[in-house]
């Protein structure tokens, strides 16, 4: 009876003792040059028969990661087994890179990569590079190589932060040029120290289609990928209380008591940094609630909310008004991460892509639909909570660009901070979706959210804009004749402390009367850059 995908079958299995301890190192694959020592941590380089000690790879840092070593699975009908490990960091955090052996196949195996990216994984193919590699990718800019149009959505400095296993050669430190194109698919280019350029390219995959076997377990024997992850508890640099993250892939998170913006270490050691913030209320979706929503493409799964931040835009004028809206960072064990995004024009649900879309001049496609440009503007974080997969900082700012669909279902951004550029995609919400989603018993009015004006462009939104005003302009004249708030809405929908009603307070103070501005999605796109 079958139990699983096996581990493929090796073409000759090669052993030797370590030139440094004496303990044994195999080799299952013949494209494999240099592995780790499990014993003593001795990088080696395997020369014909010979192995020779060229450096020390550091321990490699409890990350919780579902996968190990001797891992196997399956993909496009062959299978693969998991034989070794580079964790490589830069200014945007730190990834893993999983080296895959698969099933025999011709003289020349393929060297073959399970990365993370985005807080979702890619699954890449090593392919040989015939021209030179450009000489300065610019990000964001177009490029072509390898006989493809792509864009550069990341230029990083890459260290090797630690390995172990067996791998296709010595990791090195280097330059890497992340590129992504239309076909939704990963270029990356790694100029290595050593002045040889390796390229491959991926596609995302989700680990539930790699029936995946043999993954890490936790001390009561759960699947960490299925069960809970193993407690580590880290100091809060601020108050000392004891901060517990939940997830592998935490780079950052906030203190429980005093809400301090901690920055996670590599390994269990004490954190590296924190920034205060002040209390402020609580979301309307819990932290750690579950709700089963369906992305796009994707069937009905369970996400729980992990993070929490709350964003504005940056007005050109400081007379403009500000938009203010929420994002929750949504995980699945199997799937990833996700955005749910609460804006003042209503609810989406959100995506980072593994590719990108194509530029127009009136706007751009992604998968076959059009997108018609909106609003370019300046975006910070004032707000945060819980953990999430890349730094976070608050005050943190990025350059963003909103894309609709011409019925306003379909969201599309494109988000620049530092050396990265990432594009999001997805889909307007009802807000009764979102609230029996998460078995929410908040009254309706925090959740409705009039989403039409992704729905309307041109005159018609013009039309829509100019009315909706001078509807607001006569309401509030009855509001102050029947109450003395004038922004009991904002009240009622976002709470006494939320960024709307103080805006709204502020605003009538001068004039009595509050106009919200229009031209902006509120941020509907969700950054959370981190490459790989």
């Amino acid at each position: 009876m079958s139990t699983g995908p096996q581990a493929p079958a090796a073409q000759r299995r090669w052993r030797a003792a370590c030139p440094n301890c004496g303990a044994p190192v195999e080799f299952a694959s013949a494209a494999s040059r240099s592995a780790v020592c499990g014993f003593c941590r001795s990088t080696l380089l395997r020369d014909g028969e010979t192995l020779s000690q060229i450096g020390q790879s550091a321990e490699i840092f409890e990350d919780y990661s579902p996968l190990q070593l001797g891992a196997t699975g399956r993909w496009m009908g062959s299978g693969f087994a998991v034989v070794g490990r580079v964790q490589r960091g830069s200014e945007l955090g730190n990834w893993n890179e999983w080296h895959l052996l698969f099933d025999a196949s011709g003289d020349t195996p393929r060297v073959a990569w399970l990365s993370e990216d985005n807080g979702q994984f890619v699954l890449s193919l090593e392919a040989p590079l015939t021209e030179a590699p450009p000489p300065e990718p610019q990000v964001g800019a177009p490029l072509t190589l390898a006989g493809q149009r792509w864009q550069v959505a990341a230029v990083v400095n890459a260290a090797v932060r630690a390995a172990e296993g067996e791998l296709p050669r010595p990791p090195r430190a280097g330059r890497v040029v992340e590129l992504r194109n239309a076909q939704d698919e990963v270029g990356s280019l790694e100029l290595r120290e050593d002045g040889t350029p390796v390229w491959s390219v991926g596609r995302a995959v989700q680990l539930a289609e790699l029936a995946l076997q043999g993954l890490r377990t936790t001390a009561e024997g759960e699947s960490v990928a299925e069960g809970r992850f193993a407690g580590r508890s880290i100091a809060c640099p601020n108050c000392g209380s004891p901060l517990e993250p939940k997830l592998s892939q935490t780079k950052s998170m906030v203190c429980a008591q005093c809400q301090a913006v901690v920055d996670l270490p590599e390994g269990d050691a004490k954190a590296l940094g924190f920034t205060a913030q002040s209390p402020d209320t609580a979301p309307l979706i819990p932290l750690g609630r579950t709700g089963t929503l369906t992305v796009e493409g994707e069937k009905a799964q369970a996400w729980q909310v992990v993070g929490y931040l709350e964003r504005c835009d940056i007005p050109d004028d400081t007379e403009d008004e500000q938009s203010f809206w929420r994002e929750y960072l949504l995980f699945n064990r199997l799937a990833g991460f996700a955005f749910l995004v609460d804006t003042n024009e209503g609810w989406s649900l959100v995506r980072t892509l593994t590719g990108a879309p194509t530029q127009s001049r009136a706007g751009t496609q992604w998968q076959g639909r059009a997108y018609e440009k909106r609003w370019t503007y300046q975006a910070k974080t004032t707000h945060v909570l819980g953990e999430f997969y890349w730094p976070v900082r608050l005050d943190d700012r990025v350059e963003v660009t909103d894309y609709a669909s011409a019925d306003g279902q379909y969201l599309l951004s494109r988000e620049q901070q530092g050396p990265e550029v990432t594009w999001s995609v997805g889909r307007t919400l009802p807000a009764e979706a979102v609230q029996k989603a998460f078995g929410l018993t908040a009254p309706a009015a925090q959740f409705g959210r009039d989403a039409s004006a992704f729905k309307n462009s041109g005159a018609k939104l013009l039309v829509y804009i100019v009315v909706g005003l001078f509807l607001m302009v006569i309401i509030g004249t009855l509001i102050r004749a029947c109450s003395s708030d004038d922004c009991q809405q904002y009240k009622n929908s976002f709470g006494e402390n939320s960024n709307e009603y103080r805006q709204c307070r502020a605003n009538t103070r001068g004039s009595g009367v509050y106009i919200p501005s229009g031209g902006s999605y509120g941020g509907y796109s969700s950054g959370g850059g981190s490459h790989k």
